[in-house]
């Protein structure tokens, strides 16, 4: 017999999904770059050398972008692609009988964190889950994202149950998903190659320098879960793979080995190679531009037999399923538990994951938990 009584009312579910966001046009090139290098969670240095310092990578900068930016016509695909995920989200929770509003928050380019709390507070969400749309943490990412939600909430009065789904790296839906993409872009890649051609798997992410690793981001570690749950998801233990990372803007060491090492390793043993961006669920310049043009033309230099690359998400249906059921979970954990009036949840029973050694983690002590915003 069920003792708990009638469910309470529903309430209205924002569900806030966040991203890097891209340049709308050529002119937003600069001033979206100008956003990303004075970042305090990018570039990690006082504000008197930070800012100086980001407008002057920004500006030398802005050419290469704005001609990689040119080749996708002259804005990055981001907005739209995440619009359209949170328009899919909205149906796969529908069909779960969870009634919800998605709304998207950009980081450094409109929609702006600021536009999506103002909407979502003239909307009169009565719920917020925090939903970041990359798969592992990072507090260049998720972590920057959170910390501008939580000083834009506080300054437009919104003070409602705020839950944060802080990371999802080997979620099984997730890896499922990624995995049956990956299947067919293996198929397709062995169909083009001789019978009996060598094939890896390229994990790659966008890098991170080796410092802010240093200092307990968690990035890495996560990164190299999602690697092997896809693995364990693909169940093809043969298949030769690796990790590496793509993205260098500075001179600092970043995390390796780099994707052009892992391209000319591929040359030297004469195999080719099928990329898979592991950190990305959207496409946008790092995936249209730098692996599908850059790359493929520095492997076609160093003489690599083969070139392909897996397809990102998107809204690929399988994976919009995978992220319902993250909301779906991350509400039944938050549910009459101390974290109901807000704070950071892993997708994963038990809570944290990430070792001690990540104190870059939100659940350390060095991240405290917060309560509604």
């Amino acid at each position: 017999m069920n003792e708990a009584g009638p469910p309470g009312p529903r309430r209205r579910l924002a569900v806030v999904l966040f991203n890097l966001g891209g340049p709308d046009s050529p002119a937003a090139v600069r001033p979206f770059l100008t956003n990303l290098f004075t970042d305090p969670a990018i570039l990690r240095l006082p504000a008197i050398l930070r800012i100086p310092l980001g407008r002057f990578v920004a500006a030398r900068r802005t050419k290469a972008a704005t001609e990689n930016y040119a080749i996708l016509g002259g804005k990055s695909p981001l907005r739209e692609l995440t619009e359209e995920q949170a328009r899919a989200l909205e149906g796969a929770m529908a069909e779960e009988g969870v009634e919800a509003r998605c709304f998207v928050a950009m980081r450094y380019w409109h929609p702006f964190t600021e536009e999506a709390v103002q909407q979502v507070r003239d909307w009169g969400a009565e719920e917020v889950l925090l939903l970041p749309l990359y798969p592992q943490f990072s507090t260049t990412t998720t972590g920057s994202s959170l910390t501008v939600w939580h000083a834009a909430a506080k300054k437009a009065g919104l003070s409602v149950p705020t839950t944060t789904l802080c990371c999802w790296h080997s979620d099984e839906g997730y890896a499922g998903a990624t995995a049956a993409i990956i299947r067919k872009a293996l198929t397709e890649a062995r169909a083009a190659l001789p019978e009996g051609a060598k094939l890896r798997l390229l994990f790659s992410a966008h890098g991170l320098p080796e410092t802010i690793v240093k200092q307990g981001d968690p990035y890495q570690w996560q990164v190299e879960r999602s690697a092997a749950a896809v693995m364990a998801a693909l169940d093809m233990p043969e298949l030769d793979h690796a990790i590496c990372y793509q993205s260098r803007v500075t001179p600092q060491k970043w995390l390796g080995p780099s994707t052009e090492e892992e391209i000319a390793r591929a040359a030297t043993d004469g195999t080719a190679i099928l990329v898979c961006p592991i950190a990305f669920v959207s496409e946008h310049s790092e995936t249209l531009v730098e692996l599908d043009v850059e790359y493929r033309e520095l492997a076609e230099h160093k003489g690599v037999p083969g070139y392909f690359r897996v397809p990102a998400q998107n809204s690929d249906p399988a994976f919009i399923r995978a992220v319902a059921a993250l909301v779906a979970h991350a509400r039944t954990e938050t549910r009459g538990s101390r974290d109901a009036a807000g704070g950071k949840l892993c997708s994963f029973a038990g809570g944290r994951q990430c070792p001690k050694a990540h104190t870059g983690c939100p659940h350390s002590a060095a991240q405290p938990m917060r309560s509604a915003a």
